[in-house]
């Protein structure tokens, strides 16, 4: 019998974070790493890979695809990417998560033949790939679009001079992995300059690709004919961090976050020291502390080293109960703010306009039932939950483990009343294989006389080798 996880946080506020946490490995990076892997003709191990559903996810896809996985431990993993026998992921893998489009370059780079579904991920705002596409035309590919499918081939690719209209940090990273195989050289120009698409550079760089400049808006790639296996160990994930250093703050916490690099915090450490929070630096932790009031803060997010969009629903909850007025202007994504109605059914009290949000700051948020909209909007809500007056309980969890690894347990260990409910409910009616179904008689007093030995399926393995067909009785 068919059943999905109605999963809530439950979160007990006003407590505030003290002690020690230690952040995973970047989901931004390995997303894009894991795909990398494709274009290796030897095993990668990889190493502070974070337990979440999109790496998760991704691995799935990959081995799908034929590649051998093998988990060493919960962060190292080997990828085996030279049994990969199709240039198509599949489409009901893909198309729920927004790095599945990753693959698009890396199966270009490996078979010059690529097709995958448009991204998925989090719905908030409309995002195109015609920067990607742009791109590979460069490269000599031709495209289609059909069916929601992303179909991307060339005989040959070469290497050609890319300007980005925008900049875009997938299209960037896309553009990377189609070009390390390229013939020639590939120039990459007003590149997105995000830690994560350094970290690529340096792990296809670790398999012998040429990529110089990548950190800077001019990329320029030599492509090469081989790439060997490696062992390399992903960056901190700096939205992670974020997150906890907001989420410390905002309890008048003392914390000290470990596992981290301080210069891809600086543009947050920034509006936290504006606020009147305690921001100290080492070589590879931060400690965060706040005995005060906070203090308003305008906030206008841009891509790296600006504030980054990923933070922009986390800081808003901080903003929600500084003194005083605020702005956040948002100069990513469109559609950002649909998280707002959550917080305000805590207190939180927002004027958004477009792409502008006022933020009036008040005493104090009230605990609520809400929910996680997408996966930084889901870390905002926690975050308004753990500093709320009384008890709060958080649905749609599944937005927030995509990209937050263990974060019950991480908040437990810094003092947080947090705990995880489980709650399963059948939401699907019984299942019959149609090779063994019988007709009912008309008159419908009659049973089947055979049914399917593989009668009832769960949700997550709803699969069969003929065709299911779904009846209600």
């Amino acid at each position: 019998m068919g059943r999905v996880s109605l999963d809530k946080y439950v979160v007990t506020g006003g407590k505030p974070l003290k002690g020690t946490v230690t952040i995973s490995g970047a989901k931004n990076a390995a997303i894009a790493i894991i795909p990398a892997a494709i274009l290796s003709d030897e095993v990668c191990r990889i190493e502070n890979v974070p337990n979440i559903t999109d790496v998760n996810d991704m691995l799935h896809i990959i081995h799908d695809m034929g590649a051998v996985i093998k988990r060493i431990n919960k962060s190292t993993i080997e990828i085996d990417p030279r049994p990969i026998h199709s240039h198509i992921a599949s489409y009901e893998l893909a198309r729920h998560m927004r790095g599945s489009y990753y693959l698009l370059g890396s199966l270009l780079g490996r078979f010059h033949h690529a097709v995958v579904s448009m991204p998925g991920g989090c719905d908030f705002g409309v995002r195109p790939i015609d920067q990607h596409l742009k791109g590979f035309s460069a490269l000599g590919a031709s495209y289609s679009l059909d069916g929601g499918m992303v179909d991307v081939q060339a005989q040959e690719l070469t290497g050609n001079n890319v300007y980005m209209d925008v900049v875009s940090v997938g299209a960037t990273i896309n553009i990377m992995l189609a070009a390390v195989k390229a013939k020639g050289l590939t120039v990459i120009e007003n590149a997105a300059k995000e830690p994560h698409i350094v970290d690529l550079a340096n792990f296809l760089s670790s398999m012998g690709a040429d990529i110089r400049g990548a950190g800077t808006d001019v990329i320029k790639i030599y492509g090469v004919d081989h790439l060997h296996g490696t062992t390399y160990s992903i960056i901190p994930d700096q939205i992670e961090a974020g997150t906890y250093m907001v989420a410390i703050a905002a309890t008048g916490g003392d914390a000290v976050i470990e596992n981290v690099i301080p210069k891809h915090l600086e543009s947050i450490s920034a509006k936290l020291e504006e606020m009147g929070v305690i921001v100290e630096e080492f070589d590879d932790s931060i400690h965060i502390k706040r005995d005060g009031q906070l203090q308003k803060c305008n906030v206008k997010t841009m891509p790296h080293p600006g504030f980054p969009t990923d933070m922009q629903p986390q800081i808003s909850v901080l903003l929600a109960i500084a003194q005083g007025t605020s702005i956040i202007t948002e100069s990513v994504w469109d559609s950002r703010f649909r998280y707002v109605e959550e917080l305000r059914r805590m207190g939180a009290q927002f004027s958004v306009d477009g792409k502008l949000a006022v933020i009036e700051g008040v005493d104090h948020l009230n605990a609520a039932p809400v929910k996680a909209t997408d996966l930084r909007a889901g870390a905002a809500v926690v975050i308004a939950a753990l500093c709320a007056k009384g008890v709060s309980q958080i649905e749609e969890i599944r937005h927030i483990e995509r990209g937050y690894e263990d974060i019950v347990e991480k908040l437990q260990k810094l003092g947080a009343d947090i705990k995880r409910i489980h709650t399963p409910e059948d939401t699907k009616p019984k299942a019959m294989c149609k090779r063994y179904l019988l007709k009912f008689d008309n008159d419908m007093q009659k049973e089947p006389v055979v049914q399917c030995d593989r009668f009832f399926r769960a949700i997550t393995d709803n699969y069969c080798e003929t065709e299911i067909r779904w009846v209600s009785w």
